[in-house]
């Protein structure tokens, strides 16, 4: 698509600062996520696995938000709901991931529009996640 004078607009990536704002936005979100008794289990206990974790998510959102492809590079397509569907994943496991995750969002000082993008998306994958029946 071609926009005025040639230049696109920034992407979310560029508005909210970078590979920084995506660090700080998980580090915020897994910390919450290691004490979450819903959510503690679904991930690693080793420290360099729950790591990891962290900074595949890290990844995934600096591409998905405009930044550089790297986590397509390192891991392939994301391929969302296969890489979860070994864990169960109802509505309580969503209602909790999502609530960490809007907590990380509104200390992350991005701004409205970018804090209402990102609350948009977060919602929707996070639904999208669920493969419990019943959830």
């Amino acid at each position: 698509m071609r926009h005025p004078g040639g230049v696109a607009p920034p992407t979310l990536y560029e508005r909210v600062g970078g590979d920084a704002f995506f660090e700080a936005l998980t580090r915020r979100f897994y910390a919450d996520v290691r004490r979450d008794p819903v959510l503690a289990p679904l991930y690693p206990a080793d420290e360099a696995d729950f790591e990891a974790a962290r900074f595949h998510l890290q990844q995934f959102l600096v591409q998905f938000w405009g930044g550089p492809a790297t986590y397509n590079e390192e891991r392939g397509h994301p391929r969302l709901r296969m890489r979860h569907a070994p864990f169960v994943i109802g509505r309580p496991e969503r209602d909790a991931w999502v609530r960490h995750m809007l907590d990380a969002v509104a200390a992350s000082g991005a701004g409205a529009m970018e804090r209402a993008q990102l609350v948009t998306y977060f919602e929707s994958a996070a639904t999208h996640m669920i493969n419990a029946a019943g959830a």
